[in-house]
């Protein structure tokens, strides 16, 4: 259990996501996402493909990596490369938004197997990313239509969403170690590997 005393001296963002574990009111959007990830998992072979057990981790975060980058690179191509970064800009957008799909159902399927504090937590991960990818079709859709100011713009809005959200990700990873591992990583810790932090 942790002490009152080092929740209150810990730094704001740390109390703020401790708060949102807490949250009640998020069981609401948790209870609405439960039936997909049940779904997914609900046959052993798809639940361990989607978890990454072929991999010997999560899968998850690995296939965040290419709509992230894909989006983030397309937003600096829009402000420093000017009117011939165009195209390859839109395109990577569409990138983004065709590998988004598999990235939501493999984090669907990691967020099945939490606890109820991460759970709340995934959930608002969850619609955080849901809207973030949301203003990046509808950058996509401006720009098609040869709206370009307002498709950057819904870009630059998709990165501030998709940096909260990441945010979240992060905390469920690394202070909350809700990630699906191959038990041989149990076994061993860097802790006894001289150089290591």
């Amino acid at each position: 259990m942790t002490d009152r005393t080092t929740v209150d001296a810990a730094p704001a963002a740390v109390r703020w996501v401790r708060g949102m574990e807490e949250a009640t009111g998020i069981d609401a959007l948790v209870r609405r996402l439960e039936p997909a990830a049940a779904w997914l998992t609900a046959s052993p072979g798809r639940r361990d493909l989607l978890q990454g057990k072929w991999l010997g981790h999560a899968l998850h975060p690995l296939l965040t990596d290419l709509p992230i980058g894909a989006y983030t690179c397309a937003s600096l191509l829009d402000l420093t490369g000017g009117r011939e970064s165009r195209a390859a800009a839109d395109r990577l957008i569409a990138v983004g938004l065709l590998s988004t799909p598999p990235a939501v159902v493999t984090g669907l399927a990691e967020w099945s197997e939490t606890a109820r504090g991460s759970r709340r937590v995934g959930a608002v991960h969850a619609i955080s990313n849901t809207a973030a990818t949301l203003t990046y079709l509808a950058s996509w859709r401006a720009r098609r239509r040869d709206r370009r100011a307002a498709g950057i713009a819904w870009a630059l809005a998709g990165t501030g969403i998709l940096s909260f959200s990441g945010f979240l990700g992060a905390h469920l990873v690394a202070a909350r170690k809700v990630s699906s591992r191959h038990p041989a990583f149990d076994e061993t810790s860097d802790a006894a590997v001289p150089g290591t932090v």
